[in-house]
C-alpha cells in the first residue's frame, strides 16, 4: 500500500489562531518587524491504507473541511519566505498521530496504521538568515525534537538492529578506587564512588562473581536520590546553631525535636536525618491520639486518611487521598513534557491506592519570564519558553485526562534561574471497601497494565538526583517523556470498577526507575520475565527494559485465579494487561531476558540503599537587618513617600499580581464537583485561596468537600529557611480555615526542594533549618505533616534555587459552609484578626489558634459574606483582591503606614459582615478590630490616599499580560452577524417514555461520562 502524504492547515483569518499567536510571540521576542504573517501547516504521512480507507479518513480523521485547507502530496509554492518542518524525535510520544492512528483504525476495523506527523512553519516577510536560525533554535527544543526533512520517505516504518547480550562487567572485581570513579564517569553513574565500592565488595564476596551492566544499572537506579531518597537518610552527626537573629527560636525548636526523639524512640538508637526531623512531627501527634483518621498501610505511594462522606443523608467509611509530586529536572530542559507528566506521576500515586483523582493544584516557581531573550544563559532554555510550554503541557494532560484543577499559581524568585520548580498536587477518594491491601505471597502473579516500554523513560529517576549542568540539553532526552493522558484514564476507570479494584492485593505506579523499582518494590523476592513486557518498538535489550520508565502503567499484584479476570476487565477498557512476573519466597530480585539471568541481587542488599553518609549540619542565622517583615519589596520602595504609586507598586509586583491568564489555560470545573471557581465575583478577579470541590460520588448527592491549599514564600525562605517553612504552614493552614476547614483535622503534605547541598555543612544547614521551622508549626498548631516529597538538585553551575519548602493542607468541610473572599455588599464592614510576632518574627500561635477557634466560630454562624488570608503584599494587596471581584470600594477606618499596608501578614484575616451585624462575642479575647468599610465609590481610600479602581485593576492584571493574555487582541475587523436557521419546524417525541435508557459513548480522548451520567440520573 503506498505511502501518502498529506497537509493540513486552519483556513487563514479566522480559524487560524496558533499561528496567529506565533506571529505575534516571534515578533515581540525578536523585535521582528519584517515578520509579516506565519503559517503553520501539519504534515501526515500515512501508510498501510487502501485507496478507499484514505477516502473516507481523508476528510474525517485527518482534516475537518469546513474549518481546514488540505494540500496533497506537495505544499504550493510559498513567495517572500522561509520554511522549515520539526518533528518529535524518534521514540518520542507523539499524541497527533497515535490519536491518527487510532482513529484511523476505529474507521476501518483494521490493523492500525503508520502515522508520522511533523510541523511545517511557514514565515513570511523579509526574514534574515541569521534571525531564520534563532527562530528555529527557538522553536526546536533538541530534547524532544528536531528539524524535519522536507522530503518526502520511502517508508515510515523503523528497522531496529537485534540488541547484544547483555554485558558482563568482567574487570569490575580488579578496579581500584581510581578506576571505580572512572567508570562512574564513564557509565554515567548517578551513586558515588562509596556506593560503587559497596557493590564491588558485594559481588566479590557475596555472589562471587562479576555483575552484568544490568545489575548496576538496577542498583544505580534503586538507590538513586530520587527513588530511595538518600540526601534525607542521610546521618546527621551534628546540628550547630549559631548565635544571631532568631537563634533562640530554632534552639527552641531543635530541643523539642530531640525532645520528640525521646519519646517516641526511647533507648533505641537512631540516626538524626532530614526524614526523622520531617516525620518526628507526625510520629509525635499520632502517639498523642491525635492522628485517628490516618489511614496507615505498606503501600506509602500517598497520604491516605479515613473520612465519613455523607450521600444522600447516609454517611459512608471513604479514603481520601493526596499527593504533590515534582518534575523540576524533566520540566527545566523539556517544559511540556515535563510538566505533563508531573501531573500524570501525582495522579498516578493515588490511583494506584485504587482511588479515583478528581481534584488538583499546581504550583511552580520561576525567574522572571519577561526576561530578554537575550539574557538566556548558555545551556538554557528562555524562561518565558518554559514557563509557557510547562504551562501548556499541565493543563493539555489536566484538561485531556479529565482533572478539574482548581488553583494555579506561579511564585518568582530569580533564584529559580538555577532549575525551576514544578509541583502538582492532587487530591482522590475511593469507599474503603473497594481498597483491599494484602501481603503478596510466593506464587502471586504480578501483572503489567497500560503502556508501553520505550527508549524515551531511560535515566529518569538517576537524571532527576543529579545536578543540572551546561550540557543536560544535549545530553538528557532520554530522561524526559512525553505523557499520554487517555491511556492513563483507561486505567482510571479500570481502578474505579469495585470488581476489579477489590482483586489487586497491593499496586505500584511506574513512575521513575521502571521495571526494576515498580515491580521490585511489590514483594522481597520476584523473578520478573523481561521478554514478557510490552515494548513501543523491537530492539531494546534487557537493561533498558528493567530500567526504562513508563508513564501510564501500573504493576499489580493477584492471586492465580484472578488473573484471567483482571485481564477482561483491562481489555473492556481497551488496555494491555500481561502478567510480567511471580512473587517468589527466596528474598531475591531475579530478571531474565532471552532465558539467561541477568539480575539476581540478594533483597538484603538491595535494601540497604547504599553506604550510610555521614554529614554536620550548621545553621546560619539571618540577617536582622534585611528582615523580611519590615523591608520592602523594590517594586514598593521606588515610590519613596507616593502612598498611591506604592500600592500600585505593590500590586505590579510578580509575586502579588494576577495569575489569572495562567490559570485561564485550565479547566477548572470539569468532572462537575467543583465548589468555587479560582476567581470569583462579577468580575472574576478575586483569588479563591484554595482548590475546592465535592467528593467524587457517582449515584446520589453529597455535601462532603476536600480543600487544598498552599503556603510558600521564596523570598522569606532566602532570608530565613526557618521562618519560610513554619510560615509556609500557617499560611497554608489559614487559607484552609477561611474555606471552613477544621484547623485540627487538616493534614499537610510537605515539598522540599533546595540546592545540591553536598557535604557543605552551611548547605545542610538550610534544609535543616527548614524543617526544624516546620516541625514547631505543626507542634503547635496540632496539624501533622503526614507525607512529602523532597527534590534536592536544585544547582546549575553556581546558581542555586532559594531554599524551598511548600506546605500544603488538605481538609473536608461541607459545600455550604464555603464562601468566596470578594467583597459581596456595599455598606458592610470589614475587619481583621491579627496574630502578632515576637521580636524573633515567630507568630504568637496561642492567638494564632484563637483566631482560628473565632474563624471557625464565624462561620459557622453564617455571619460573614466574605473572607480572606494576608500574605504576600499585605493588608493593601488583599483588601484590593477582595475589591476587584465585585467592582466594590473600600475606605480605611484610620490611616496606616506602609509597613502596616504592604508587609506580609501570615495568620491574619480579614472578613466582611453586614453593617448591623454584632460579633463581639464572636471574637472575644483576640486581636479583632474594624478595617473599614466597603462603599459604593470605585476607589480604595487609606487617609489622604486614593486608590481607582480601574487603575488597580491595570495594575494588577498587566504585569504578566504579555505571558499569559487574559484578553485578545482586537483585529480592527468589523463583527459580521451570520443568523443559521432551519425551517420551523419543531421535532418532538412521538412516544413518551416512562423510563428512557441513555447511551454515553466513551472514545479515547473523552471524558465527563461520569458527571454526564450523574445528570441524566438526576433528570
Amino acid at each position: 500500500m503506498a505511502l501518502r502524504r498529506i497537509f493540513v492547515e486552519k483556513r487563514q483569518g479566522f480559524f487560524d489562531v496558533p499561528a496567529a499567536i506565533l506571529r505575534d510571540d516571534l515578533r515581540e521576542t525578536f523585535r521582528l518587524t519584517e515578520l509579516k504573517a506565519v503559517r503553520l501547516i501539519c504534515r501526515y504521512d500515512v501508510e498501510g491504507l487502501s485507496d478507499t480507507e484514505y477516502a473516507r479518513v481523508r476528510a474525517t480523521v485527518l482534516s475537518e473541511p469546513p474549518v481546514d485547507t488540505v494540500y496533497e502530496e506537495k505544499l504550493p509554492e510559498f513567495k517572500n519566505s522561509r520554511i522549515f518542518a520539526m518533528e518529535y524525535l524518534p521514540g518520542q510520544y507523539d499524541q497527533r498521530a497515535a490519536s491518527a492512528e487510532e482513529c484511523i483504525q476505529l474507521v476501518t476495523g483494521k490493523e492500525r496504521p503508520i502515522v508520522k506527523t511533523a510541523k511545517i512553519v511557514v514565515l513570511v516577510g523579509n526574514i534574515a538568515e541569521d534571525v531564520f536560525e534563532k527562530i528555529k533554535a527557538y522553536l526546536i527544543n533538541k530534547i524532544e525534537s528536531r528539524e524535519a526533512a522536507l522530503e518526502k520517505p520511502q517508508k515510515l516504518a523503523l528497522e531496529h538492529p537485534e540488541p547484544a547480550d547483555i554485558e558482563i562487567v568482567s574487570d569490575f572485581l580488579t578496579l581500584d578506587e581510581a578506576g571505580l570513579k572512572e567508570m562512574i564517569k564513564e557509565r554515567g553513574f548517578a551513586m558515588s564512588y562509596k556506593d560503587l565500592a559497596f557493590c564491588q565488595n558485594y559481588f566479590k564476596n557475596e555472589e562471587h562473581r562479576a555483575p552484568t551492566i544490568t545489575e548496576l544499572r538496577v542498583i544505580d537506579t534503586y538507590w538513586s536520590d530520587h527513588c530511595r531518597h538518600t540526601t534525607f537518610t542521610t546521618a546527621i552527626d551534628d546540628i550547630i546553631i549559631e548565635e544571631g537573629f532568631a537563634s533562640r527560636a530554632i534552639n527552641a525548636a531543635n530541643m523539642l525535636y530531640f525532645s520528640e526523639r525521646e519519646e517516641i524512640y526511647g533507648e533505641n538508637e537512631r540516626d538524626i536525618t532530614l526524614m526523622d526531623i520531617a516525620t518526628i512531627g507526625m510520629k509525635s501527634l499520632k502517639k498523642a491520639g491525635l492522628l485517628a483518621d490516618l489511614d496507615e498501610s505498606e503501600e506509602i505511594n500517598a497520604c491516605s486518611i479515613n473520612v465519613k462522606v455523607k450521600i444522600n443523608d447516609k454517611e459512608e467509611d471513604w479514603l481520601l487521598m493526596f499527593k504533590n509530586e515534582t518534575h523540576n529536572h524533566p520540566t527545566e530542559i523539556e517544559p511540556f513534557g515535563g510538566a505533563a507528566t508531573c501531573l500524570g506521576g501525582a495522579i498516578r500515586d493515588p490511583l494506584s491506592g485504587r482511588s479515583y483523582v478528581y481534584q488538583a493544584m499546581r504550583l511552580t516557581g520561576a525567574a522572571d519570564p519577561r526576561r530578554p531573550i537575550a539574557e538566556t544563559l548558555k545551556g538554557k532554555l528562555p524562561q518565558k519558553k518554559i514557563t509557557q510550554g510547562a504551562a501548556a503541557g499541565y493543563s493539555s494532560y489536566g484538561n485531556q485526562i479529565g482533572l478539574a484543577t482548581g488553583e494555579v499559581r506561579e511564585v518568582y524568585h530569580e533564584g529559580y534561574l538555577a532549575k525551576r520548580m514544578e509541583i502538582g498536587a492532587v487530591i482522590a477518594a475511593a469507599p474503603k471497601e473497594n481498597v483491599v491491601r494484602e501481603r503478596p505471597y510466593a506464587g502471586d502473579i504480578v501483572v503489567l497494565v497500560g503502556g508501553r516500554t520505550g527508549r524515551d523513560g531511560l535515566g529518569g529517576a538517576t537524571g532527576s538526583s543529579k545536578e543540572h549542568t551546561a550540557e543536560s540539553l544535549t545530553t538528557c532526552g532520554a530522561e524526559v517523556q512525553k505523557g499520554n493522558p487517555v491511556e492513563e484514564r483507561k486505567i482510571q476507570r479500570l481502578f474505579r470498577n469495585p470488581d476489579i479494584a477489590k482483586l489487586i492485593k497491593r499496586c505500584n505506579d511506574f513512575g521513575a526507575g521502571g521495571v526494576a523499582v515498580a515491580i521490585g518494590e511489590l514483594a522481597e523476592g520476584l523473578s520478573i520475565d523481561l521478554d514478557s513486557v510490552p515494548k513501543k518498538y523491537e530492539g531494546l535489550d534487557g537493561t533498558e527494559i528493567a530500567i526504562s520508565e513508563s508513564q501510564e502503567r501500573m504493576a499489580v499484584v493477584l492471586s492465580q485465579n484472578d488473573v484471567e479476570t483482571f485481564i477482561k476487565g483491562a481489555e473492556a477498557e481497551n488496555l494491555e494487561a500481561t502478567p510480567v512476573a511471580f512473587v517468589t519466597d527466596d528474598n531475591i530480585l531475579m530478571m531474565r531476558w532471552r532465558g539467561k539471568e541477568i539480575v539476581k541481587l540478594k533483597r538484603s542488599f538491595l535494601d540497604t540503599n547504599g553506604v550510610k553518609e555521614h554529614t554536620t549540619a550548621r545553621i546560619v542565622m539571618p540577617n536582622a537587618e534585611e528582615n523580611y517583615f519590615t523591608n520592602f519589596s523594590p517594586a514598593v520602595l521606588s515610590a519613596g513617600d507616593d502612598l498611591e504609586k506604592a500600592w500600585l507598586n505593590n500590586l505590579s509586583d510578580l509575586n502579588v499580581c494576577a495569575s489569572k491568564g495562567l490559570s485561564e489555560r485550565f479547566d477548572s470545573t470539569i468532572g462537575a464537583n467543583t465548589v468555587l471557581m479560582p476567581f470569583g465575583g462579577k468580575n472574576q478577579i478575586t483569588p479563591a485561596g484554595g482548590a475546592v470541590a465535592k467528593l467524587p460520588v457517582q449515584s446520589g448527592e453529597t455535601n462532603t468537600t476536600s480543600v487544598m491549599t498552599y503556603g510558600l514564600n521564596p523570598h522569606l525562605l532566602k532570608w530565613s529557611p526557618f521562618h519560610g517553612a513554619l510560615y509556609a504552614i500557617v499560611e497554608a493552614v489559614s487559607k484552609a480555615v477561611a474555606l471552613s476547614c477544621d484547623y485540627e483535622k487538616i493534614r499537610l503534605t510537605l515539598q522540599e526542594y533546595f540546592e545540591r547541598i553536598g557535604t557543605d555543612e552551611e548547605r545542610w544547614g538550610k534544609p535543616t533549618a527548614a524543617l526544624l521551622g516546620a516541625l514547631l508549626a505543626q507542634s503547635e498548631l496540632k496539624t501533622p505533616a503526614i507525607g512529602g516529597k523532597d527534590s534536592m538538585s536544585g544547582t546549575f553551575l553556581n546558581l542555586n534555587v532559594p531554599p524551598t519548602l511548600a506546605a500544603f493542607a488538605v481538609g473536608v468541610t461541607e459545600s455550604e459552609k464555603v464562601i468566596s473572599p470578594e467583597f459581596k455588599y456595599i455598606g458592610n464592614k470589614v475587619y481583621i484578626l491579627r496574630a502578632p510576632r515576637n521580636e524573633d518574627e515567630i507568630i504568637d500561635f496561642t492567638k494564632l489558634r484563637r483566631n482560628f477557634a473565632a474563624v471557625s466560630k464565624l462561620l459557622k454562624a453564617r455571619k460573614l459574606f466574605s473572607i480572606s488570608t494576608v500574605g504576600v503584599g499585605g493588608v493593601a494587596a488583599t483588601v484590593t483582591k477582595m475589591a476587584l471581584g465585585n467592582g466594590i470600594g473600600f475606605k480605611f477606618q484610620k490611616n496606616m503606614d506602609k509597613t502596616a499596608l504592604f508587609s506580609a501578614d501570615y495568620g491574619a484575616f480579614i472578613f466582611e459582615v453586614a453593617e448591623d451585624t454584632n460579633i463581639a462575642g464572636d471574637v472575644k479575647g483576640v486581636d479583632c478590630e474594624l478595617l473599614g468599610f466597603t462603599t459604593e465609590s470605585q476607589t480604595i481610600v487609606c487617609g489622604k490616599a486614593s486608590v481607582l479602581l480601574s487603575e488597580a485593576k491595570e495594575a494588577y492584571l498587566k504585569p504578566l499580560e504579555n505571558i499569559f493574555p487574559t484578553e485578545t487582541k482586537k483585529s480592527g475587523d468589523n463583527a459580521t452577524f451570520v443568523p443559521y436557521t432551519f425551517g420551523n419546524k419543531v421535532f418532538a417525541r412521538g412516544a413518551k417514555i416512562a423510563s428512557p435508557r441513555v447511551f454515553i459513548p466513551v472514545f479515547p480522548g473523552t471524558n465527563c461520562e461520569y458527571d454526564t451520567a450523574r445528570a441524566f440520573k438526576r433528570a
